[in-house]
């Protein structure tokens, strides 16, 4: 029964970020049509705070679920951490994984999180690249205290990505989606 409910809240949840929003009046400068807007077009103001935003919601949300694709067979895998190094957002996996040879050949990516409420979560889509900069990989252990027992900044397996052309939708329940750029 906990699986049919769960699979029943994940269908309803798809279906509220997909359908089109009401026009709400005096909406957030933030905020972001519906349509497809180039991330060109939002200043860079705009860009960090919508990135800041992200980020807050992620770490709320403790674990998120990354969406990649191996062929034309997709594959979805929980991660738990993500960091702005130097304006950009980063997530990290290993080089040996499965999930980050899947990130190399397609850097197209979907992440979902659900915050512990049950009743709102965002989607964020965009292109992740590979980061080798030592730097900002010590910066990321040193900031994630308990990756340092798998990962070392030099060792060649630790990998970190940040996302480009991102697109962030907020959904819940109660309230239309909004949709934000980075």
């Amino acid at each position: 029964m906990k699986k049919v409910l769960l699979t029943f809240a994940a269908v309803m949840m798809l279906a509220a970020c997909n359908q089109k929003p009401d026009a709400t009046p005096g909406a957030e400068s933030s905020e972001v049509s519906n349509e497809v807007v180039s991330n060109d077009t939002i200043s860079q103001e705009m860009k960090e705070a919508n990135m800041q935003e992200v980020q807050a919601f992620l770490k709320e949300c403790s674990a998120f679920f990354i969406a990649t694709a191996d062929g034309d067979q997709p594959h979805v895998r929980p991660f738990g951490v993500s960091e702005i190094i130097d304006g950009r957002l980063y997530i990290m996996t290993g080089k040996v994984k499965d999930v980050y040879k899947q990130m190399a050949a397609n850097g197209k990516f979907e992440i979902c999180a659900l915050k512990p409420s049950g009743s709102e979560w965002m989607r964020l889509s965009g292109t992740l690249v590979n980061d080798e900069t030592l730097s900002v990989k010590e910066e990321f252990l040193n900031r994630n205290e308990g990756l340092k027992s798998m990962y070392k900044a030099d060792d060649d397996n630790m990998a970190v990505l940040y996302i480009t052309n991102a697109t962030a939708r907020f959904c819940s329940f109660s309230a239309p989606e909004r949709k934000v750029g980075f």
